[in-house]
């Protein structure tokens, strides 16, 4: 299945990126060590995204707390952030966030460690192939993606936001573009995921303190586009440097909407920003006949 941005029925018009682009270019973030005493909890650490977001907090002079159910894949990228900076301190622990005691001693293991958290990513998701419909799917296996899609945003929510509002921190959500359209076959997948961003705006009007984003991250290189049938057109880096520029202070407005990682940031404040702060835009609605 080949799909861009653009065959989403309503997105916001402006350049779609493919890859990094000054305005949110993370290198001077590298450079200067701008997260140096920040704790960045990741959940769905251990490969794809997830491995590409801790790496890239490594380098900005963050501590990390990984999450994921396989520790040798854990390992493995402790490694790599280690062969790029033995400094950065790295606490692993392994789990299913599912399971929401287990998304429980994930966050007691990081603040009995680090003593806070600053920014928290819920990475980890789950998709079923996209071959058949409502009535064709186990109904079990179809509620599965729900459970590690919303709840376990949600337990993370639960269990972070205290600690996040203790320094003004960030939870961000991963959304998908999946989340403003309707695939056949894609129910589970696009139905949790617009779930997710509904749980975002909650999250910003119950702790206004805590900026919270839902974040599509493109149709980037990861084995869950490949299961669902879709062929890669960003490069992983630009939600990587997307997420570090949103986590930096840099675009508090946006707080409690949903952001698409190909968007222009720099258009969509240049051009966009008074419109969708006066119609309380980038937040799901129903939609009314004009």
């Amino acid at each position: 299945m080949s799909l861009s941005n653009r065959t989403v029925e309503a997105d916001l018009p402006v350049t779609e990126r493919f890859d990094v682009y000054p305005e949110i270019d993370p290198s001077k973030h590298f450079a200067d060590k701008t997260y140096k005493g920040k704790v960045v909890l990741i959940t769905g650490a251990s490969r794809g995204i997830g491995k590409e977001f801790a790496i890239a907090y490594a380098k900005a002079g963050a501590a990390l707390v990984l999450s994921a159910r396989n520790q040798k894949l854990l390992d493995d990228v402790e490694r790599d952030i280690h062969a790029i900076d033995p400094a950065t301190k790295v606490v692993s622990v392994v789990a299913d966030v599912a399971d929401v005691k287990q998304v429980e001693a994930v966050v007691k293991a990081g603040v009995g460690r680090f003593g806070k958290l600053d920014v928290v990513i819920a990475n980890a998701g789950m998709v079923l192939d996209w071959n058949e419909p409502i009535a064709e799917q186990d109904p079990n296996a179809w509620w599965s993606v729900f459970e590690v899609n919303l709840r376990g945003v949600h337990s993370l929510a639960h269990f972070t936001l205290p600690h996040l509002v203790k320094t003004d921190g960030y939870f961000v959500a991963l959304s998908s573009g999946a989340a403003q359209f309707r695939a056949p076959n894609g129910s589970s997948y696009c139905i949790s995921k617009h779930a997710v961003n509904r749980l975002i705006e909650f999250v910003n009007i119950e702790y206004p303190n805590v900026k919270a984003f839902a974040v599509a991250p493109g149709i980037v290189q990861t084995d869950m586009k490949v299961q669902a049938g879709f062929k890669p057109l960003h490069a992983i880096g630009l939600p990587v440097a997307t997420m570090i520029y949103l986590t930096s202070g840099t675009a508090d407005w946006l707080s409690g909407r949903y952001i698409s990682a190909p968007w222009d940031l720099g258009e969509v404040r240049q051009l966009w920003k008074e419109k969708i702060e006066k119609e309380d835009a980038l937040v799901s609605k129903l939609a009314i006949p004009a």
